[in-house]
């Protein structure tokens, strides 16, 4: 039935695509106009363009001739003309889709028309990368295309920002032409091009940043309006249930971390625990539990004064039962990852993304389970952190005026990129028919017989000559891989994603003739991988093994080894060709089709030859977990030994049936959490938006006292509330009332004869008075900036308590089910509840604070250190002229009256 109404109604992609031709004709028929104009005509288009703009007319009317523009530009520069495929992709990015491309179809080159386009607004644009060796990879490779017309075009790496200048040469090569071009500024100037790449960790972390500086002009970006997001899927699927937090330092980690990394390990499965291998949970049993209250020596390990000790079972539990060294997480010191049999007191517990391979430095689990593995490895445990600021991809990106996104993986999630960006996926066409072959699945029993039939298969590639890439899922297989092929004596080159330049540089060289290399899962990618190889690469190398470099080599020399090096090239390549191009084999299926499907597609691309294969064992994570026992028993039935292979189709469709239900079950996850952030989401919104204001207000004096006035005013109610003036508690207000500002001990008579209102009234002028005497005394500028750093201190400081507040509410709201209410409404209702609470609080400390301040001038001190919870990344402390201080003492009573020590009460 769908397929005939398909046939009636025809694809909706194909009916996308078909609707774009006009448009795409229409950018060719300009191609004879343009490629007549000087270079200096065509930088001159984009001044016209920008002025037609400005005048009223919309980028779609602008489309085609700035296409036109881009395309020529493109290559008169780089020498790489646009295809008809990459007009259309082009113009699905504008439109704020995804545009899904096979690997190799040039999404690098095709980045660069929207993204001209866009900038002719003068609102900035983002391209937004996985890492910053991309980042500045693809801004200098398409820099002389943006410089041709006249676009300023910048880059922001970690700890880096720079200009592309073609006049600027690095003084450190990099081997790289399109990497030596990057003029250092600051990173505002950076954001202030017409055009910033940068990874998505940036752009996240300078976001969250710039919402705790303590002045406008140390914010760096601008409004958020267009953005492309390469490698979409990873960044918007894979990492999206990340939060970016920049943190500071909590109290010092405990004892109780490494007292129970030396339980836990006493305990027996099935006895004292359960592991639900699906969802990575380690439960314990009453006999487990009976045990650890033994080892503790207490009787109830629940009770209420020892109840904070669960936190540490439970992450002790999955530290060591859940998490593997070389899987999840490594052991790193110096710069490299210590060997499984090495260990150091000071290495550093480091994990490594599950969907990219990369080690993820300074990145940390929350929860306290980062200290629980650095306990179980008994290596130094590092202090925990408390939130500061903090958001997820998912919220971040979804506040761009526009977004976009291009990948070669994202038709299998595309009901994810709708409900939850509301991104609409297109298929782009490949410019040559796809030639590859993917063969079925050998499906073995064990995983020794897997990887022996995987060895013997790249020995017999390798002996003909071919290039083989294999991909797996961990360093920790990697490297028992590579073991294996050393014993058979098989040359390869193995990239576990630890340096991106330099990895990058091999794997462009993993389709020379016979090469082996090994890969984790995004090992080099957004790096073509070459039939024959990569002739700039093999240039440089022939150089070396003259001892020269390109920069202390002759022209001649240069020139020379360059022609060598593209004939190799050539002459490899169709070489390559006649044996079947490149051939990749997956050793293990991963959860997502998608990741199996870009290890794939490094192969064929560009209408080459190609092959793949995936070698899968019922022991391997996915089938353990989702399906593998149908197929064991299938196995056991047939009698087949351990070395024999089942390869059907069905069995990969069984497969495949077991990745989509855990791509759904991930998909509910990511949901959840959009459902959940969002509460905390529009929260932050609020928050960050009042501090804007207080940063961009130039008199603050109205807001201070408005807020003093309704604190006092609600003071004089709660005091005086009785309808007999007789029991009003007036020592009591004039107390309170003390506490915000300073008042004469004799008030309390002259109050007693007054009315409700009269009183009300005698307290604001005595505020007001007092307020305009410290205004006097520190004069107009001083008070001004104190204004300023009070309400930016007590802001953060209770927005800062309200994140760890809403934390702990989250991990403790699923027990509402069990009383038969909704878990995500009863989170909306506290969060609002506490919300409130929140603004309250800040008006009430504001109040309480700006009258028993003064300035001590002192050097700046760093505010805040920048982690994420599974990001972490260097923030730049925020910084003050002048700082607050109040000066009461930490032992005084509370000045708010409150009858606590100063230390326990505002204090904190």
């Amino acid at each position: 039935m769908m397929q005939w109404i398909s046939r009636v109604l025809g694809d909706g992609n194909e009916r996308e695509l078909k609707g774009l031709q006009p448009s795409v004709q229409r950018v060719n028929e300009l191609e004879a106009d343009t490629q007549a104009l000087s270079d200096e005509r065509l930088r001159d288009k984009t001044t016209e363009f920008r002025g037609r703009y400005l005048a009223g007319e919309s980028l779609d009317d602008l489309l085609p001739e700035a296409y036109a523009a881009a395309r020529e530009a493109a290559r008169r520069t780089v020498g790489l003309r646009p295809f008809d495929v990459q007009i259309l992709a082009g113009i699905v990015l504008h439109q704020g889709k995804i545009a899904e491309m096979k690997t190799g179809e040039g999404k690098t080159l095709v980045a660069t028309l929207p993204l001209y386009l866009n900038a002719l607004t003068g609102n900035g644009c983002h391209l937004v990368t996985p890492n910053d060796y991309l980042s500045r990879l693809g801004g200098g490779w398409m820099g002389p295309i943006y410089h041709l017309l006249g676009i300023r075009v910048g880059v922001i790496a970690h700890e880096f920002s720079a200009i592309y200048d073609p006049t600027y040469q690095d003084p450190q090569p990099h081997g790289d032409v399109r990497l030596d071009h990057w003029r250092p500024v600051p990173r505002r100037e950076a954001y202030l091009a017409d055009i910033t790449y940068g990874t998505n960790n940036e752009f996240g972390f300078d976001y969250l940043r710039d919402n705790m500086v303590h002045d406008l002009s140390q914010c760096a970006q601008r409004e958020l309006n267009y953005a492309i997001v390469d490698e979409v899927d990873n960044i918007l699927i894979d990492e999206a249930r990340t939060p970016l937090i920049i943190s500071g330092q909590a109290d010092e980690s405990t004892d109780q971390y490494y007292l129970f990394a030396r339980l836990v390990p006493r305990l027996k499965r099935g006895t004292d625990f359960q592991i639900d291998e699906k969802l990575r949970v380690v439960t314990t049993t009453e006999e487990g539990i009976a045990k650890i209250e033994g080892a503790l020596g207490i009787e109830n390990l629940y009770a209420p004064e020892h109840f904070e000790l669960t936190r540490y079972l439970d992450q002790a539990l999955k530290a060591q039962f859940i998490f593997r060294r070389d899987r999840d997480y490594v052991l790193y010191k110096d710069g490299r990852v210590l060997e499984p049999h090495q260990h150091a007191r000071d290495a550093e517990v480091v994990i490594v993304d599950e969907f990219t391979g990369r080690l993820m430095l300074g990145r940390r689990y929350s929860e306290g389970l980062h200290q629980a593995i650095e306990a179980k490895e008994n290596v130094k445990i590092q202090r925990e952190s408390q939130t500061l600021a903090t958001i997820t991809f998912q919220n971040y990106f979804r506040m761009y005026e526009k977004l976009a996104g291009m990948t070669g993986t994202a038709a299998t999630e595309k009901e994810e990129f709708q409900k939850i960006y509301d991104l609409d996926v297109v298929v782009i066409p490949t410019n040559k028919p796809m030639q590859r072959a993917d063969h079925p699945d050998l499906v073995y029993k064990t995983e020794a017989a897997k990887f022996q039939a995987a060895v013997e298969e790249i020995a017999h590639e390798h002996e003909r000559g071919r290039p083989v890439l294999v991909g797996t899922v961990s360093i920790e297989k990697s490297e028992e891989l590579s073991g294996l092929l050393e014993q058979s004596q098989i040359p390869h080159q193995m990239l576990n994603a630890k340096h991106h330049e330099q990895e990058a540089l091999i794997i462009a060289q993993a389709g020379r003739p016979g090469a082996v290399t090994i890969a984790t899962n995004m090992a080099g990618r957004g790096v073509d991988i070459l039939l024959g190889g990569n002739s700039s690469g093999l240039a440089v190398e022939l150089l070396q093994r003259q001892k020269l470099t390109p920069e202390t080599a002759t022209p001649e020399q240069v020139a020379e080894a360059r022609c060598q090096a593209e004939e190799t090239c050539h002459t490899d390549a169709e070489v390559v060709r006649t044996l079947g191009g490149l051939h990749v084999i997956g050793t293990e299926r991963h959860e997502a089709r998608r990741i199996d499907n870009q290890l794939r597609g490094r192969a064929g691309r560009q209408g080459d030859s190609g092959s793949s294969r995936f070698y899968v064992s019922l022991e391997d994570d996915l089938m353990r977990r989702f399906g593998g026992t149908n197929i064991a028993g299938l196995m056991d039935r047939l009698g087949l030994d351990d070395d024999v292979p089942i390869e059907h189709g069905l069995v990969s469709k069984a497969i495949e049936n077991a990745q989509t239900k855990v791509e759904g079950h991930n998909f509910d996850l990511r949901k959840h959490v959009v459902e959940y952030d969002d509460v905390m989401n529009k929260q932050r919104e609020v928050i960050y938006a009042e501090r804007r204001k207080v940063l961009g207000k130039e008199e603050l004096k109205p807001i201070v006292l408005q807020m003093v006035e309704k604190e006092v005013r609600t003071l004089a109610t709660q005091f005086c509330e009785a309808e007999d003036a007789d029991e009003w508690d007036i020592p009591g207000l004039a107390s309170a009332v003390g506490g915000i500002l300073p008042l004469a001990p004799e008030l309390a008579d002259e109050l007693r004869p007054m009315s409700r209102d009269e009183i009300a009234e005698r307290l604001l002028a005595l505020a007001n008075a007092a307020y305009e005497k410290k205004e006097q005394r520190l004069g107009d500028e001083v008070i001004r900036q104190i204004e300023r750093l009070v309400m930016l201190h007590v802001i953060d400081r209770h927005w800062v308590d309200h994140l760890t507040g809403m934390e702990e509410l989250r991990h403790g709201i699923g027990l509402r089910a069990y009383g038969q209410q909704n878990p995500l409404v009863e989170y909306k209702a506290e969060a609002y509840r506490m919300f409130q609470a929140l603004l309250e609080a800040i008006q009430r400390d504001i109040a309480h604070t700006i009258y028993h301040v003064d300035v001590q001038r002192e050097a700046p001190r760093p505010v805040a250190q920048a982690v994420r919870t599974n990001r972490d990344e260097a923030a730049e402390p925020a910084r003050a002229p002048a700082r607050a201080e109040r000066k009461t003492g930490r032992n005084d009573p509370c000045p708010c009256g409150s009858g606590k020590k100063y230390k326990k009460c505002h204090g904190k």
